[in-house]
């Protein structure tokens, strides 16, 4: 079973490529053998599983205590009792570890729920397959048939009284994961990363639960989920800049939706009035710890309600993740705990801005004399920045970093928000919140503008930030009038990272720890 490899004089990481090299040769010359003497493992079309490794587990367990209950502290009585209520089971995996003790050996055999302990011995398979399993390598997938047993070391194992190739792995697994390079690896190379890391694995099933108990709780409260186009003429709905490509088909460029926004509105205007979708945008943007180009976005709208709505739907569901997820409303990120179970603050942006800044922009009367505050504070902007523009700077200046705690930013100024209805009392503000945890937005949601004039001339000045050379600015979209000319109910909607969410969850500390496949520059360029 064992390979041994000659170092010689190189630099480490050549030496690991040769080593990883040889190795592969020598797992194929074994492969080759095996298909000579007609025992091809490739040729193996399936094996019946019996049970997994977590679910044996339990069962042994609640099979033992029954029997230990029952035997009353009689010891022979307890080994009649356990002979009788005696498991045989079907498991298969991927052989992790091997411990050689000749003619009788350990191996760990990881399925996706849990590893197992299997104890190989040649009198109980035979010789000729003895010889042949000592042949196998750590990393290829086995199929045992046997029963299950406690070793004197009381360790739940299972016995083997068969035991069957079912892959051979030509590509020995890694034995450590650490350093840039290897965390670079990591994301390049998910599928070693699963298998050598049961961490990440778990991470992944709970980002999964995170999503079907979304679906649920909306489910419950009579929304449905719907799907719409990825490949769009005009990509709105958000500030940010599109990948574009060509539909030879039609001859017509397209886009990639950088939002969900505009189509799930148009649902509304034709009476679905409780809709939502979780799916992948892509925004033509940077890399960091908290945005990857293409991620889950899942935004819904309500017909009938505002962003009050919205508020009190965000909270009830975020408080019912954390408990149905984590267990508790109180969960660990970093060196933070995060109370999901009291009441979330309410700021608005104004008053968000004066606690952590100083600067009451609420007496500051025009563009001129925020600008002029901007420079004091040695805040950039640009010539095109008007107030509300200034003021959103200001909250990202000194305020975000603050906002721990589950805290909900309202009422925006309305140069940072094309599709949001203004406020009947300060039209210079929007009905718009933004939810922040750890510092980070993790929703935005709006009362939505339904007013077809209003969102023409708002789209028009966004095209004038267009000429002026906002790539991020919307474009008209005809058809989206159209529909709001037809008739939009009040409608209170949302949009939330599912990435970030599912990171704020499960504690990690990176985008790409919780998406299986994070964008990575390739290595070829």
């Amino acid at each position: 079973m064992s390979e041994e490899i000659q170092n010689t004089a190189v630099p480490e990481e050549e030496q690991a490529e040769q080593d990883v090299h040889i190795l592969k040769k020598i797992r194929i010359e074994k492969l080759d053998e095996m298909k000579e003497n007609g025992k091809n493992p490739f040729e193996i079309t399936k094996f019946d599983v019996t049970i997994c490794n977590a679910e044996l587990r339990k069962a042994y367990e609640e099979s033992e205590a029954k029997a230990i209950a029952e035997a009353g502290g009689d010891d022979e009585k307890l080994k009649e009792l356990l002979e009788a209520a005696k498991i045989n089971v079907k498991i298969a995996g991927r052989v992790m570890s091997w411990r050689d003790m000749g003619k009788a050996n350990f191996i760990d055999v990881r399925d996706g729920s849990d590893r197992m302990q299997v104890y190989v011995r040649m009198n109980d398979i035979g010789a000729d397959d003895f010889a042949e399993f000592k042949k196998w390598d750590i990393g290829d997938i086995v199929g045992v048939e046997g029963f299950v047993f406690r070793t004197r070391k009381g360790e739940i194992s299972v016995h083997a009284q068969k035991i069957t190739l079912l892959s051979k792995s030509l590509l020995p697994l890694p034995e450590k994961w650490h350093g840039l390079k290897d965390q670079d690896m990591r994301y390049r190379q998910r599928y070693v990363d699963l298998i050598v890391n049961p961490d990440v694995a778990d991470t992944f099933r709970k980002r999964s639960k995170i999503i079907s108990t979304i679906r649920r709780f909306l489910d419950e409260q009579n929304f449905i989920e719907v799907e719409t186009p990825m490949l769009v003429a005009n990509a709105g709905g958000a500030s940010a800049r599109p990948f574009e490509t060509h539909y030879n088909a039609l001859n017509e460029d397209v886009r990639l939706r950088i939002s969900l926004e505009l189509y799930l509105k148009r649902l509304i205007v034709g009476g679905l009035e409780r809709v939502y979708e979780i799916g992948r945008v892509f925004r033509n943007e940077g890399v960091d710890t908290r945005h990857n180009p293409e991620f889950t976005l899942m935004e819904l709208y309500q017909a009938y309600t505002d962003y009050f709505g919205m508020m009190d739907l965000t909270e009830n569901m975020f408080r019912h993740l954390a408990t149905e997820v984590c267990g508790t409303t109180t969960i660990p990120y970093g060196e933070h705990m995060i109370d999901l179970g009291k009441p979330f603050e309410r700021l608005t942006m104004i008053e968000a801005v004066k606690k952590y800044s100083g600067v009451d922009f609420a007496e500051v009367k025009d563009t001129a004399e925020a600008k002029k505050l901007a420079k004091e504070h040695h805040i950039e902007f640009e010539d095109r920045h008007e107030r509300g523009d200034i003021l959103n700077l200001f909250f990202e200046e000194f305020v975000e970093k603050h906002l721990i705690q589950p805290t909900f930013i309202m009422d925006h100024p309305v140069e940072i928000s094309p599709l949001t209805k203004r406020k009947p009392e300060n039209p210079d503000y929007v009905e718009r919140f933004e939810l922040f945890i750890n510092g980070w937005e993790m929703c935005n949601a709006y009362s939505e503008l339904n007013d077809p004039i209003d969102q023409r001339e708002r789209f028009i000045a966004q095209e004038e930030l267009l000429k002026k050379g906002d790539e991020e600015a919307n474009r008209i979209d005809e058809d989206f009038l159209r529909a709001l000319e037809i008739g939009m109910p009040p409608t209170g909607g949302i949009g939330y990272g599912i990435d970030r969410l599912v990171m704020l969850l499960t504690n990690s500390p990176a985008i790409r720890d919780v998406l299986l496949f994070p964008t990575m520059k390739s290595l070829d360029v």
